[in-house]
């Protein structure tokens, strides 16, 4: 396909490379003992490949689909051979995350005839780089030139408050936060306002990670959602669900919990450089029909990428 011809941009293709390294590594290791000593696909060869996607966390539902698709090109072309496997992998997981995925951005643009502040709403349970993933965003867009302000909705975790501050400082950005125990709807209404007056173009709002129950949770963000749109009547935007990347199946699980919870529009993926399950992506991006926005390949506060389909499946591939 034409587009895997298409030159990327080095040094954020070179740090994807290497953040999906050990994913690719261990995928290919798999690969190459499922074909070896074979000349063409045959049926061996994609048991071998389904048990390899599956156990790259891409998924067994997703799984299912690509199997299915490889199996009509072979069923079309009797003599495919194993050298061919990878350039047909690579398009029919380009094409998967297309349903889902349509652009090829390099960088966040605020959606035309949006009324300023965009909102940002960001969830995702504790521990999934969620507060560091809103810092990595805040730096982003103030160095594409936005006025960026944040709110501490997340008042169950002084912690939580804390470590936003820390980036809030880092960035140069202002924070609207309360007390810890705060009602989070009314940081939230605060930090619009502020917004408003500021006449800020970007507004991000950490929210609480707790999933013990779902109902509190949902009932916490809606009303959150809810009092937001006393300010900006068509807040927020975007949703944004963090996930941990390393987790595998259990990212498959939060992202379940948390589309249920609330109206999740979007997803970033963190921590992809210190693990072999990058294939996460893929299966999180076809099951839940969420496109992914954003992936962490690397510590460093420009590690956060817009996440490209054709850069990302160019990187896992190569």
């Amino acid at each position: 396909m034409s587009f895997f011809k298409k030159i990327f941009s080095s040094e954020k293709k070179e740090t994807l490379d290497k953040g999906l390294e050990k994913s690719k590594t261990t995928f290919f290791s798999k690969l190459t003992k499922a074909v070896a000593g074979k000349s063409k696909v045959d049926d061996e060869v994609l048991d071998n490949l389904e048990e390899i996607l599956v156990s790259s966390d891409v998924g067994v539902n997703t799984t299912l689909k690509i199997i299915t698709r490889i199996e009509k090109r072979v069923s079309e072309d009797k003599f495919l051979g194993t050298d061919e496997l990878n350039q047909i992998l690579r398009e029919e997981i380009a094409g998967l995350l297309s349903e889902t995925n349509s652009g090829e951005a390099t960088e966040f643009i605020i959606p035309i005839n949006t009324k300023k502040p965009y909102v940002l709403m960001v969830v995702g349970v504790n521990g999934v780089g969620k507060t560091t993933t809103i810092g990595k965003l805040a730096y982003q867009f103030k160095k594409q030139g936005y006025k960026v302000v944040l709110g501490a909705a997340d008042t169950f975790r002084a912690a939580a408050i804390d470590q936003l501050q820390v980036w809030a400082d880092r960035v140069g950005v202002p924070l609207i936060k309360q007390n810890m125990g705060s009602d989070p709807a009314s940081v939230a209404f605060d930090t619009l306002q502020s917004a408003v007056a500021q006449n800020a173009d970007i507004v991000i709002i950490d929210t609480a990670g707790r999933l013990h129950n779902k109902i509190n949770l949902m009932n916490e963000l809606t009303k959150v959602k809810r009092v937001m749109q006393k300010v900006v009547g068509d807040a927020p935007h975007d949703v944004l669900l963090v996930l941990d990347g390393s987790t595998g199946q259990n990212a498959f699980e939060q992202a379940k919990q948390f589309t249920v919870a609330t109206e999740v529009t979007s997803l970033a993926v963190t921590k992809l450089d210190g693990t072999a399950k990058g294939g996460v992506v893929i299966g999180i991006s076809d099951q839940f029909k969420i496109p992914v926005k954003y992936i962490g390949v690397g510590e460093g506060i420009e590690d956060l990428q817009v996440f490209n389909k054709y850069e990302f499946v160019d990187s896992f591939f190569k």
